[in-house]
């Protein structure tokens, strides 16, 4: 067993890491910026080092910082969370020189699906569906303009080190490409340092199905069945649920299958998530796959009844899973409540949180760092606590989530909450019948 872990993240996973810690003994290490002094992770953990100023480039991005507060406190782990340093494989090699575990994959696995053009390769030798496309990046408008007409409008231009809708474009038509792919490019670079652009088929009417897997040292994977993140706002989910109303019991188990697949190509070893796209037809397309716990995790753990953090450093020591498939067996939904005025085309609101009351009940968990009086900082994502609702059919979920959601007391600064609220209330929503487009067409009232 590890004898004290450090969480190189902040906020709400922080908080859940050092939750699943405490209940297997384990001590913790909280790591924090200026900034987040006062959130509620540098107090629950068993000892707290300040690593830096506000920016994420001086704090929780500071590999330095980072690993010479693990040698100060000896701690004999790492837990990356989400976001920042997750999916960095220099990190994850400085962990393994350093004797010190980095509980998620090793750099080569983090490598083989970082890059986007090499997962796709990596997909296609496993036998994974990929969508078609360029068999690497673009070298000129010229070629994508070729390219486009081979494959057939409308296409989609995507960064190779992207994410979060960054270096993204839609081209409907050949006249559109200069621009389009010209402004790729320039997003791309600014972003990310990498001007790789690589072309898709635009898939029309997709909804966006992700498969929860896990996989141990000795080759065994598993996945435990699939989420539905199809509500997104510019390519930022805000609504995740399990199981997709969109799944057939056929279709989880060929896309449960062909996640696997995905995962023992690279040999994985951890818990991550295979992410595809899913036609109107129910034909299916490997995105990508992150190698990392997600946000969304806990939907995933209240509809199979199963820690995933605590899978994860099991698997970190060197246990072995269980090997079995898990399928739901009840229905959850999660509401990202964000500081955003989804009134004013979703602006962040940092500031102070003057009066908070969290909803509960049966069926109803919260998962957040903050309190009455805690000041939202400016310097990192918007979110500020996840709400997850369980129940035994989609529609008592959705009952619940409303009830829920009217409970929610945040004041001192603007939140999505009216948004989910009405949301819910929504009846294509309700009958299952959206796609990844859903939210161009809602009207928030």
């Amino acid at each position: 067993m590890f004898k004290k872990i450090l969480i190189a993240n902040r906020g709400e996973i922080a908080l859940r890491v050092i939750r699943t810690c405490r209940e297997m003994g384990i001590k913790t290490v909280a790591v924090y910026s200026t900034a987040d002094k006062d959130s509620l992770h540098v107090r629950f953990a068993d000892e707290a080092v300040c690593i830096g100023k506000p920016a994420g480039s001086e704090s929780y991005l500071n590999i330095p910082h980072i690993m010479a507060a693990a040698e100060i406190t000896n701690a004999d782990a790492i837990h990356p969370g989400y976001g920042f340093l997750a999916e960095n494989a220099k990190f994850s090699q400085i962990c393994a020189d350093h004797g010190i575990k980095f509980i998620g994959p090793t750099p080569e696995m983090i490598n083989a699906m970082g890059d986007k053009i090499t997962a796709k390769e990596t997909m296609i030798k496993a036998g994974v569906p990929v969508v078609p496309g360029s068999g690497g990046l673009l070298e000129s408008v010229e070629q994508a303009k070729v390219l486009a007409k081979e494959i057939g409008y409308p296409v989609i231009l995507k960064a190779t080190a992207g994410g979060g809708g960054k270096g993204m474009r839609e081209v409907w038509h050949e006249s559109e490409m200069e621009r389009a792919f010209n402004t790729a490019k320039a997003e791309a670079g600014a972003s990310f340092k990498n001007d790789g652009v690589y072309m898709e088929k635009f898939v029309e009417e997709p909804r966006h199905i992700e498969i929860q897997i896990a996989g141990d040292q000795y080759g065994n994977v598993c996945h435990l069945s699939e989420r539905d993140c199809s509500i997104q706002r510019r390519h930022q989910k805000l609504i995740e649920e399990s199981p997709s109303p969109f799944m057939t019991p056929e279709l989880r188990e060929t896309m449960g299958a062909a996640a696997i697949k995905a995962a023992s190509a690279i040999n994985y070893e951890s818990v991550g998530t295979i992410e595809f796209l899913v036609d109107k037809h129910r034909n299916f397309y490997f995105m990508e796959m992150n190698t990392r716990i997600q946000v969304e995790h806990c939907v995933t753990e209240e509809v199979i009844n199963h820690d995933l953090i605590k899978e994860q450093i099991k698997i970190a020591l060197g246990e072995r899973i269980s090997g079995k498939n898990y399928f739901p067996q009840m229905h959850a939904i999660e509401c990202r409540i964000n500081a955003e005025d989804p009134y004013n085309d979703f602006r962040p609101s940092p500031g102070k949180i003057t009066t908070l009351h969290t909803p509960g009940g049966h069926g109803v968990r919260v998962d957040s760092h903050v309190y009455a009086g805690y000041v939202i900082p400016p310097y990192y994502d918007s979110m500020i606590g996840k709400l997850i609702t369980v129940a035994q059919t989609r529609e008592e979920a959705i009952d619940t989530m409303y009830r829920a959601l009217s409970e929610y007391v945040i004041e001192g600064v603007k939140t999505t909450i009216p948004f989910h609220l009405q949301l819910m209330k929504n009846e294509d929503f309700r009958s299952g019948n959206f796609t990844t487009k859903f939210l161009e067409t809602f009207k928030l009232q």
